[in-house]
């Protein structure tokens, strides 16, 4: 009996949702996640390809931001061809191999991402708290071994989650909360004991995006606190228009990572339409609106991407 149902979890299959109640319109509710695709993938794919071919760019700012964008494309291509599945070809049938794999590269993705944030941030705490240094701490060297470090930190992260969750059997209904796979929906399907699995990703995510996060509240109230004791008004904005790119990214990951985290552990009597949408929010318009909202503030990317389409 044991062997039968071992198979039959094995050869089982998961069900991604779309947007529940609107099957008849799927075609036209695609032409939105196309364009967001095709926009993530360009902006982000631009702004490698200006930061890469011009040496003036190749500075500690443009180098985080560069890393910022190679981890938005993965994001994008991680997440987006399932999305684009269900509603051009109604293909919401996942495998387990694929689903595992798929919710390792968004969560080891997400953990780089908050760390490629911290290091932005803390490349601003160095330029306004600390000029004179900036060069001498922010070295080419030391900026990849950070980035090789915080990359490895998310990749090791995430590397037992698929196979903590090979181990369940999944005797329930196997209709998944999204239109991709994440842990904290996956587990929720499982008819073993997932107290350990619960305890890990919580304790990961407090580690991670939690801890990160904080570092960063940090380092802006060491920023504002260096701003105010500028005397000149306009030195004073100035300073902080440098940081306005690096906050709208800030609030457009965090946010909606840390509703969608508490939707998932204590919203169960949440609408499942906001739940949705929330979790179209938190993985898309991050890699969509990053490259939007730097190339208008940097005034030198844009400079370069004008002269390069125009």
């Amino acid at each position: 009996m044991s062997t039968v149902n071992d198979t039959k979890c094995k050869s089982a299959v998961f069900l991604l949702t779309g947007i529940p109640g609107q099957e008849d319109v799927n075609l036209w509710i695609s032409i939105p996640f196309c364009f967001m695709y095709l926009i993530s993938i360009l902006g982000n794919s631009v702004i490698l390809f200006i930061i890469k071919t011009d040496p003036s760019l190749h500075e500690p700012m443009y180098i985080f931001l560069s890393m910022l964008a190679v981890t938005d494309l993965g994001l994008s291509l991680a997440t987006i061809p399932t999305i684009l599945g269900i509603f051009l070809f109604n293909s919401r049938e996942i495998s387990f191999d694929a689903c595992f794999a798929q919710l390792f590269f968004i969560h080891s993705l997400q953990f780089i991402e908050s760390s490629m944030l911290l290091l932005m941030a803390f490349d601003r705490f160095v330029a306004i708290c600390n000029p004179l240094r900036y060069v001498s701490i922010l070295t080419q060297k030391r900026i990849a071994k950070l980035g090789f470090l915080f990359v490895l930190r998310g990749l090791a992260i995430a590397f037992p989650v698929p196979f903590l969750l090979k181990r369940f059997q999944y005797c329930r209904a196997n209709v998944l909360s999204h239109s991709y796979c994440l842990h904290q929906d996956v587990i929720k399907m499982a008819c073993s004991d997932i107290t350990f699995n619960s305890i890990y990703g919580l304790v990961v995510t407090l580690l991670t995006v939690g801890l990160d996060s904080l570092l960063i509240f940090l380092s802006y109230v060491m920023i504002l606190k260096a701003v105010l004791s500028i005397a000149s008004h306009v030195e004073c904005l100035r300073a902080l228009n440098t940081c306005v790119s690096h906050f709208c990214a800030v609030l457009l990951f965090y946010t909606p990572e840390i509703g969608l985290s508490v939707l998932h552990r204590f919203g169960k009597g949440s609408s499942p339409l906001f739940q949705i949408l929330l979790g179209y929010i938190y993985l898309l318009v991050p890699p969509l609106i990053n490259p939007i909202v730097y190339s208008v503030k940097s005034k030198h990317l844009r400079e370069r991407i004008i002269r390069v389409f125009i």
